[in-house]
């Protein structure tokens, strides 16, 4: 926000409810809950996103004055032991003792068609949609399709790595130019066989497994893994931009770096 704009104050179930209006959970298989993770003040006038609810990101937040929390990875996975102990504890003592709310959303954040992880990234990236959007493909049709004009494979690891500021790692397929990618950020390479059957010439992800360096040999479709932490950098960002225009709040994006 501007320093010359008022600071307004929004209550945490008005903003509760605008996140889960955005984002609409109820449509997602997830992982984990997504929404109000932990319970802090009343009224929030300070936002801090990030990527996960880290103790380092908890800790930056607490010094920024924080009131909550806006993340992509919270605290509450799927086959937890559900004991608080060791890194559990810790985070969830800060986050108690500063009244601090930690809202989180998976793959809510991943999927929305303009300001999630996805959208961001490809708009990052320069690619084009179509003309009603992001065609998107594969589970909960969490991948997204777009066109570009590049001359291989290689033109395209070049540019996500100038924007990610990262280096990519490539299995290049028979080389030939690049006009249709897919792509589905952080741990989405198991998206990579459904990338191929919607006819992308490169499919862009987070990690790399052992079976996609054949599937992108065998099948002529290059394969790029940019990191899990940067692809997934700029929906939480996105999100609480907009919440601080739609509410007036401060909003502050904080990038813990994580070299996966």
């Amino acid at each position: 926000m501007s320093s010359d704009q008022p600071v307004q104050v929004v209550d945490r179930e008005t903003l509760r409810s605008r996140l889960d209006e955005l984002l609409q959970p109820e449509r997602f298989r997830d992982y984990g809950p997504n929404g109000l993770q932990v319970e802090g003040r009343a009224q929030i006038r300070r936002l801090v996103s990030g990527v996960t609810a880290s103790r380092s990101l908890i800790e930056q937040a607490i010094e920024t004055g924080a009131d909550a929390l806006l993340v992509h990875h919270g605290l509450f996975w799927r086959g937890q032991s559900g004991c608080v102990v060791g890194w559990m504890k810790q985070r969830l003592a800060l986050l108690l003792r500063h009244d601090i709310n930690l809202f989180a959303y998976h793959l809510p954040l991943d999927a929305h068609p303009t300001l999630g992880n996805n959208a961001q990234l490809g708009e990052r990236l320069g690619f084009i949609p179509g003309p009603q959007g992001w065609s998107s493909f594969g589970e909960q049709g969490l991948g997204f399709i777009g066109q570009t004009e590049l001359p291989s494979a290689q033109a395209l690891a070049d540019r996500v790595q100038a924007v990610l500021g990262r280096r990519v790692t490539l299995i290049d397929a028979p080389r030939r130019p690049i006009r249709r990618v897919g792509w589905c950020s952080g741990a989405a390479q198991g998206y990579f066989e459904a990338a191929i059957d919607a006819g992308v010439d490169a499919f862009i992800t987070g990690e790399l497994s052992e079976p996609q360096t054949h599937y992108a040999r065998e099948c002529g479709v290059a394969f790029l893994a940019c990191g899990h932490h940067a692809t997934e950098r700029y929906g939480a960002s996105a999100v609480g931009h907009w919440l601080a225009q739609q509410f007036g709040i401060e909003h502050r994006f904080i990038d813990v770096d994580n070299p996966a």
